[in-house]
């Protein structure tokens, strides 16, 4: 009986312990859901609701003033007849090919070069990523001094050091595109840092057994720092091509899509369908062909790149 009897009070007590740790499970949670039901209030009605209700939209004839009309894939079925569609996508799929790369090969060499210990490291650091954070309007009005081929600085640097007369730079439809890939080195800043965090946390006993067996620094990079932080890599690729696909800022303020539409880029002609010619269901159709495009090149490239990165906890 004393057995049953102190068996049945152990039971008792874990029980209760249960019920204790429960209660407090229970506070965690409403305190978890307090604190992230400002971030969800938000997102529903700033973001998951207008993604919900453009996807009506793109179906509809809506113009703001009138009520939505259904038409269908209609729209969907005009945009691929449209010209300018396809303008303003291959001047975006230009600007991708282009700023992708530059973006990645820039940020992971100045994140290098700022790895090493040197007098000033920090300011160093800071200069570099300080730009990213400036308002894009601002960079582009400062770019836009900088590049104009009448009186900007870097023309005239060029006509005084060389004697040589620079090109037209956003007048010019053959270097529009280049030099508004050369404006992101303003933006490189955010890429840096996500390297530089990635360098910083290599283990230095492999760069250590290299120098032993005789490999210089080139090989070290391609061999040890470049496969370990190949994760980061992809990561700043991805990133890269989102941003790409929607940049807006910089044509918007310098060129206005010109000269001769080469600098049109697609979401500037869907700000233009939306709020200069106030057709929200055929702008809504095109955010969504967007959306298709840039989810099928982040698949793309996670398939893509299966045999490429190198994740150091992988299963054998």
């Amino acid at each position: 009986m004393d057995q049953k009897a102190g068996i049945s009070t152990n039971e008792n007590v874990t029980v209760q312990k249960k019920h204790k740790l429960s209660a407090e499970a229970r506070k965690e949670e409403r305190a978890f859901w307090i604190f992230i039901s400002p971030w969800i209030i938000g997102f529903l009605f700033f973001t998951g609701g207008p993604i919900i209700a453009s996807l009506g939209l793109s179906f509809t004839n809506y113009n703001v003033i009138d009520a939505p009309k259904f038409t269908g894939f209609e729209n969907f079925a005009n945009l691929f007849n449209d010209k300018l569609f396809y303008k303003s996508l291959t001047v975006t799929a230009y600007y991708v090919v282009l700023a992708v790369p530059f973006s990645i090969i820039v940020g992971l060499a100045l994140a290098v070069l700022l790895n090493q210990k040197v007098k000033g490291q920090a300011f160093f650091r800071t200069m570099f990523y300080a730009p990213s954070i400036i308002s894009g309007v601002s960079v582009a009005f400062l770019w836009s001094w900088l590049l104009n081929p009448d009186f900007g600085i870097v023309n005239g640097l060029l006509s005084d050091l060389f004697g040589i007369e620079g090109p037209g730079w956003f007048t010019d439809t053959k270097t529009v595109i280049p030099s508004m890939v050369l404006m992101q080195l303003t933006a490189v800043g955010g890429t840096m840092v996500i390297f530089l965090a990635s360098l910083q946390s290599l283990p230095a006993e492999l760069y250590e057994a290299a120098a032993i067996d005789g490999a210089n620094k080139v090989k070290q990079f391609f061999k040890i720092t470049v496969p370990l932080i190949s994760p980061v890599i992809l990561f700043n690729t991805i990133m890269g091509i989102i941003g790409s696909f929607q940049v807006f800022t910089q044509a918007y303020i310098i060129t206005r899509g010109g000269p001769d539409w080469m600098s049109y880029f697609y979401v500037l002609y869907l700000f233009d369908t939306a709020f200069g010619q106030f057709r929200m269901g055929y702008a809504s159709a095109q955010a969504w062909i967007l959306f298709i495009i840039i989810f099928t090149f982040t698949m793309l490239s996670l398939w893509a790149s299966r045999k490429l990165v190198h994740y150091e906890y992988e299963s054998k």
